[in-house]
């Protein structure tokens, strides 16, 4: 099958630092190039990938310091139209801005909504477009959507087996990793370690918008010993800092659609203390990978609970539930769905089941 990958212009694929969705992409994209697919991605320059790579700029734009990301999508996605009869499906991951240019070709497109649909800004867009196949990361992201749409299925995120590294044993101190944000609420992390009298250690981006939420909330905060801000960390620091951790504090305020973090602590064998709001309850599984909670007080009282629970067991769930192998299988059950499937697509399906869990190369092919 040729397939077009089409991934935001943001960061790398995958991510030098933070960055979920096109992290997801790079995992995505390399199962299906290991299943046989001609896989082509559509990203910056500087991403590692073993499919063709369609270099749209230099380099990820939020590193390269450019702060309005619209005209470069824009011109990315004229060259995917262009090039549109190549491909026997192509795949978005930039939410909404293609429908417009793409809107006579929506048939032979899938787009998996990586955002929230929880405000209304975006809520006419889809009204607009009510045709285009989409695909939702979470059961509760489209619970927020209140227009008719061509849901074909949620596909919850997974990664590769060794994407994070297994830690049989936590130290004594709780992560927080992501953003810094409003809806991320670093604070409440802080206030649940203090609380605790345990050591946190932040591991996080602040981008632009929240500068100004850091400095009035979040620094004022820093001022104590048990607190550590370490900012953003790259994917070779991740494992050893979560499986470092005795829990992972996700506290989040707002229906978040998947959360990323979550299952990566998850491979770690990190229990994960999350707030019941959006995706948690789809991930989590309370008392076996972690806690749900509602407040504070509850979330200082789960701790001990959760230091209790099989960090083996946790590991196990996740090679379960949220692997690349089986996030790739059902993207390409939902391509069939589609009335896009190749000829070779049940031997493709054989070959994702049979991938020796997500060790795959990376590479510097690109598309003439």
């Amino acid at each position: 099958m040729r397939i077009a990958q089409v991934a935001p212009l943001a960061e790398a694929v995958p991510p030098k630092l933070y960055g979920g969705t096109e992290r997801v992409v790079s995992w995505l994209t390399e199962a299906l190039v290991e299943a046989g697919h001609d896989i082509t991605l559509f990203a910056a320059g500087d991403s590692r990938t073993s499919a063709f790579l369609e270099a749209e700029i230099p380099c990820g734009l939020r590193l390269a310091g450019v702060n309005d990301h619209l005209a470069s999508h824009l011109v990315m996605l004229e060259h995917v139209r262009r090039r549109a009869a190549e491909f026997d499906l192509i795949h978005f991951h930039i939410d909404l801005i293609q429908f417009p240019v793409c809107r006579d070709i929506l048939q032979k497109t899938l787009t998996t909504v990586h955002g929230r649909l929880d405000l209304p800004d975006f809520h006419p867009i889809y009204r607009c477009f009510p045709h285009a196949p989409l695909v939702s990361i979470s059961d509760d992201q489209r619970r927020h959507l209140p227009v008719p749409c061509n849901w074909r299925r949620t596909v919850h995120h997974g990664l590769p087996l060794d994407a994070v590294a297994f830690s049989p044993g936590g130290q004594k101190y709780l992560a927080f990793l992501g953003r810094i944000s409003p809806e991320k609420r670093p604070d409440r992390a802080i206030e649940i370690a203090k609380r605790a009298g345990l050591p946190l250690k932040i591991a996080a981006k602040v981008d632009k918008v929240d500068r100004e939420y850091f400095a009035d909330v979040v620094e004022p905060m820093l001022n104590c010993d048990l607190i550590e801000f370490v900012g953003e960390i790259n994917d070779s620091e991740k494992s050893a800092f979560l499986g470092g951790a005795m829990a992972l504090l996700f506290p989040i305020d707002w229906f978040e659609p998947f959360g990323l973090v979550m299952i990566e602590a998850m491979a770690a064998g990190t229990p994960v203390i999350a707030w019941n709001h959006g995706s948690v309850p789809e991930v989590i599984e309370d008392g076996v990978t972690g806690s749900i909670v509602s407040s504070v007080e509850d979330a200082v009282l789960a701790i001990e609970m959760v230091t209790r629970l099989s960090r083996a067991r946790i590991r196990q769930r996740f090679e379960e539930r949220f692997t690349a192998r089986r996030m790739a299988s059902a993207y390409l059950e939902t391509y069939r769905d589609l009335g896009i499937a190749a000829p070779a697509y049940e031997s493709s399906l054989q070959g994702v089941a049979s991938l020796p869990g997500g060790s795959w190369g990376v590479g510097d092919r690109s598309a003439g």
